[in-house]
């Protein structure tokens, strides 16, 4: 394959930091490079180094001739008074880019509910970076450099987008490289991977999950040399001691053996352990909404002079949520999430049903804004930490709240930091180990997986994976969703709705909802909205129902979700059987708590008959 373009020994250095070392890299035609390391550790600088946007200290940076390169920065530099349609299309004419088959596909995928007409400045922060990635995306680049592409995108757009990216080059052409924290969105579209750290950077095959194998493997074999090295040095001490040297002199030597132990896989979730520790801290009524009819009171004035209700966003919505529950929270930006978890806490009247929140309920919230940190911009890690108890029992164990710090990678140094001073992912991880220092017993996150890096996403599922209470998580990220949540329930068009299936159920809902609507639009008048989509567009993932064939990709999805089915199912059933175990210790002449028990055990198993089919149809689909 021709190499595209290359690195030659560069360096580069900042006042404060050496952040890349003597690095040699290249890119080739057909490559698909997923590029990880920790925050700051120079992923985004290398990035715009090979792109040109940035000059090395030392060493170069070669192109081929002609090579056209386009870079999606992790901030965009749209102008806040242009309209959309300039920002994406620019001054070329209609006849021009609606006749592109690729240029209405990603108008279709990214933009078509954002107006074609408005102003760039009037856009939400989700907006405008899908009119970025638009902008971007219906170029004619022979490499594309993606920064974070995944922020601020719902699982919908971040689903289209790797569909986009696997078949928007044939084999061999065109190559992508792709800084992003979603683990999900690296395995889908990646076959390579750069590790970013210390000034240098390692190459992998495969993956994000092929790269954690060979990296775990790597640490492996370096750990059994660094072992073998120190056996060699004893021996020579122990030579050393017992020589004639040794007699005469008689040295004082004082060797403390320091052997670094690999870490063991994590064990799963004591799910019965975790339940009956959290019914032990809650009781048995935790939160039900009932029949909830729930919006805000922003009224429009009508012709008439009075003002209309504003539109429900959710619409008799049950959710009955327990002791230990793990819920996960889907949805698109906008479907009324945040909305729901309002309800949920109490901080929304509904306008029909009602919220019954148990007596012992204490919530504890980690917001995505982190508004809660606002007083505190000028005090220190440390005073901040001293509003709080100096002791706290984890996993069994007595910690302090430094401790648990250095546990999210924070180092003893940075306790003395303002918080004013602290990077997005840090402070994200001060205010996750803050909300959870208050010992809520509902543990509600929103989207807690922004501005961390894999390494330390993993980290904090870890420390979810121990904590006894009730945790409903709202994230686009699929590997924190499937992580740490036991159920997944989603908002489709303001109704609350249970997926089995997981994200991938999911998915398939909304997508069959969109295509109704499609057909739905193209039975109707016909005439195009203020959307980009004035041409009749369908999204990538209408194929047809008669392919021949699966592709290697669709029977990679196949196998995952056949595997995911398979543990939800296994989860399931251990429920049933705590269900049914609980029954026994209800009282005989108890009628209404035994009717009660009955009724979870059926939804249960009809819960449980969902899920046994979803995987029979996944099964019948990768076998035919």
């Amino acid at each position: 394959m021709a190499i595209l373009l290359g690195c030659d020994d560069i360096s580069l250095e900042f006042p404060t930091k050496r952040v890349l070392a003597h690095v040699t890299l290249g890119v080739n035609e057909g490559d698909r490079i997923g590029i990880v390391g920790r925050n700051g550790d120079g992923k985004s600088t290398l990035l715009n180094l090979l792109a040109g946007a940035l000059e090395p200290d030392d060493g170069r940076v070669t192109h081929r001739r002609g090579l056209r390169i386009g870079l999606l920065g992790q901030r965009d530099a749209l102008d806040d008074a242009e309209t959309v349609h300039h920002a994406v299309v620019g001054d070329a004419p209609e006849y021009e880019w609606a006749s592109s088959p690729r240029v209405r596909d990603v108008l279709a995928g990214l933009i078509h509910d954002v107006p074609w007409d408005g102003t760039v400045g009037a856009l939400s922060g989700g907006q405008r970076r899908r009119v970025d990635l638009a902008r971007l995306l219906i170029g004619d680049y022979d490499v594309l450099m993606l920064d974070e592409p995944t922020n601020h995108l719902d699982m919908r757009t971040i689903n289209w987008l790797a569909h986009h990216m696997q078949n928007r080059w044939q084999a061999g052409a065109g190559a992508l490289l792709m800084v992003t924290h979603d683990r999900w969105f690296l395995d889908e579209v990646c076959t390579s991977m750069w590790e970013v750290h210390d000034g240098t950077v390692d190459p992998f095959e495969g993956g994000y999950s092929a790269y954690i194998l060979q990296r775990v493997e790597r640490d492996r074999l370096a750990q059994v040399a660094e072992e073998r090295r120190r056996n060699m040095a004893r021996k020579e001490l122990a030579w050393l001691s017992r020589g004639a040297q040794a007699r005469s002199t008689k040295p004082k030597f004082r060797v403390e053996a320091a052997r670094e132990l690999i870490a063991d896989v994590p064990p799963l979730r004591n799910e019965l352990e975790l339940k009956r520790l959290a019914v032990a801290r809650l009781g048995k009524q935790v939160i039900d909404v009932l029949d909830v009819t729930a919006g805000y009171d922003d009224a429009a004035p009508g012709t008439d002079g009075t003002s209309t209700p504003a539109p429900a966003v959710l619409e008799d919505v049950t959710w009955l949520i327990g002791a230990g529950d793990r819920f996960g929270l889907l949805g698109e930006n906008g479907a009324g999430k945040s909305t729901l978890l309002d309800v949920v806490r109490g901080k929304l009247e509904p306008r029909a049903g009602r919220v019954k929140i148990g007596k012992t309920v204490r919530f504890g919230m980690l917001s995505q804004q982190l508004d809660e940190l606002t007083p505190h911009l000028n005090d220190t890690i440390r005073e901040v930490l001293s509003h709080y108890k100096q002791r706290y029992v984890i996993d069994g164990k007595e910690t302090s709240p430094e401790k648990l710090l250095e546990r999210l990678g924070f180092t003893t140094q940075q306790l003395w930091s303002r918080i004013a001073d602290l990077s997005g992912g840090q402070r994200r991880r001060l205010m996750l180990l803050l909300t959870i220092l208050e010992e809520p017993n509902v543990l509600i996150l929103d989207e807690p997986g922004n501005d961390l890096d894999t390494d330390m996403l993993a980290i904090v599922e870890d420390l979810l994976d121990g904590w006894p209470g009730t945790l409903i998580l709202v994230t686009h990220d699929r590997y924190l969703m499937e992580r740490v949540t036991d159920q997944q329930f989603a908002l489709i068009d303001g109704h609350l709705r249970h997926v089995p299936g997981g994200v991938d159920e999911y998915l398939r809902l909304v997508e069959s909802a969109a295509r109704d609507a499609d057909e739905g639009g193209k039975r109707g008048a016909g005439a195009p909205g203020n959307s980009a989509q004035g041409a009749e567009v369908t999204g990538p993932a209408q194929a047809p129902d008669d392919a021949p064939k699966l592709s290697n990709a669709e029977r990679q999805r196949l196998r995952k979700e056949v595997a995911s089915l398979e543990r939800r199912i296994a989860t399931q059933r251990s429920r049933i059987e705590g269900l049914e175990a609980e029954m026994v210790d209800i009282a005989p002449t108890d009628y209404l708590a035994l009717e009660a028990q009955q009724e979870k055990i059926s939804q249960a198993r009809a819960d449980l008959d969902e899920l046994e089919t979803s995987w029979l149809e996944a099964s019948e689909a990768l076998e035919g």
